[in-house]
């Protein structure tokens, strides 16, 4: 084994170590919501979705390092291979659609605008969140499917014997389908998380403008909540380019660089868990509470065992 390959393994191991923990709390510090409240805020149901893709997208991606690294025959083997990226994707475009519902709900919870397409965002997001969640996975998933049929023939191309015409035709439909994919998957809900990100940043620019010219001397509002927004939608923006860029070509360079970007992956849902964990204070107070309930019952445990 290279110590390329090696720190391929040191890198999927450590990401679920990191990510399974984790996200695993996300998920239920919010069904320990469902539970007390009987409902989750829009926002918390969108963390709850995050936390089950970030869990299966890093059992996926941890899966997809270790075959490549201690079971190249299995690997490459088409079905294996298919089903992989087929999942990764799915799971990664799902992740960017997230992103972007929970920069929706954040902008029009934040700004207020009275715009008819906000006006609606601003209803579907509040009434009919989980249909929307339910409907963004089955598009995704209509469009990630093809993803196996991309596998397959990139294979049959890379071992076809037709003539150059039949080649060039088969590579222009491959890469048809991967700008299309791409755009519907990834581009487009980047765009639109950063459209979000702009107007609820200028918004809160000229709150806070308007407010500290204010001749009346009345008190400030507390923006803390809205800070908080605008800092996870940048960093979870922040973590989808970096995933994206690391997408590149990532097990075809024997070079450090191939490290970079496999840790970038790895480590990308255990980035996410943090970036949720400082946007939801029910969450961290949940967590608290267990880990503060636990240390308390173990010396108490302790004491009534010892003879």
């Amino acid at each position: 084994m290279s110590p390329y390959s090696f720190l391929i393994v040191v890198c999927s191991v450590l990401g679920l170590v990191l990510a399974i923990p984790s996200n695993t709390c996300i998920v239920m510090g919010n069904l320990d919501i469902i539970r007390k409240k009987g409902k989750l805020s829009p926002s918390d149901v969108i963390f709850l979705g995050k936390g089950i893709v970030n869990i299966l997208l890093q059992c996926v991606m941890s899966l997809h390092g270790m075959l490549f690294v201690l079971c190249p025959a299995v690997f490459y083997v088409t079905e294996v291979s298919g089903f992989v990226n087929t999942s990764v994707f799915f799971l990664f475009y799902y992740s960017f659609w997230l992103t972007f519902w929970l920069s929706a709900h954040y902008c029009t919870s934040i700004t207020n605008l009275s715009y008819g397409f906000f006006i609606w965002i601003k209803r579907i997001v509040s009434n009919l969140l989980s249909h929307l969640l339910f409907l963004t996975a089955l598009g995704m998933f209509i469009v990630s499917v093809p993803w196996f049929w991309a596998v397959y023939a990139g294979r049959l191309l890379q071992s076809s014997e037709n003539s150059t015409e039949a080649s060039s035709n088969s590579s222009h439909d491959l890469f048809s389908y991967y700008v299309s994919a791409n755009t519907l998957g990834i581009f487009l809900p980047f765009f639109l998380s950063l459209l979000c990100l702009v107007l609820t940043f200028s918004f809160l620019l000229r709150h806070v403008w308007r407010v500290k010219n204010n001749d009346s001397g009345s008190t400030r509002p507390n923006l803390q909540a809205h800070v908080t927004a605008l800092r996870t939608i940048f960093f979870l923006l922040l973590i989808s380019t970096c995933v994206c860029m690391s997408r590149m070509d990532i097990f075809l360079l024997n070079s450090p660089l191939t490290i970079l970007f496999w840790a970038l992956q790895s480590l990308s849902p255990s980035a996410e868990a943090a970036v949720i964990f400082q946007a939801s204070n029910k969450l961290r107070r949940i967590i608290l509470r267990r880990l503060w309930t636990r240390s308390l019952r173990n010396p108490e445990t302790k004491n009534v065992e010892d003879p």
